[in-house]
């Protein structure tokens, strides 16, 4: 048995969660924030036999695609600031974190 948090970006949450009704896939989801751009973010648990890990992580990875976003950087209070300290910058969103853990048990009551 394993347990798989796969933390993802909220775009993807809904096309992530259809795919694993489709499969049978049983997920719990949570909403979550990320710390780095505050943004949101879905976190599903996934209880599953070992054997379905890889459809799995196969499933989340086709599903929760990366893509480039534009941030503006919070402006410091320093004195000797850059002058480009507050222009947007490219960064790499979206995609998926997962966790893949073992278990002792899991039971549906």
């Amino acid at each position: 048995m394993k347990l798989l948090i796969a933390i993802i970006q909220d775009k993807d949450s809904q096309a992530l969660q259809q795919e694993f009704n489709k499969s049978n896939v049983r997920a719990t989801k949570l909403s979550t924030t990320g710390g780095f751009l505050k943004a949101g973010n879905t976190t599903f648990m996934i209880g599953l036999d070992d054997d379905r890990v890889d459809d799995v992580l196969h499933l989340i990875k086709e599903t929760c695609q990366s893509r480039s976003q534009f941030v503006t950087t919070p402006m410091s209070l320093e004195i000797a600031m850059d002058a480009h300290s507050s222009e947007p910058v490219e960064i790499q969103v979206g995609g998926a974190t997962v966790f893949v853990l073992p278990t002792d048990g899991f039971h549906q009551f």
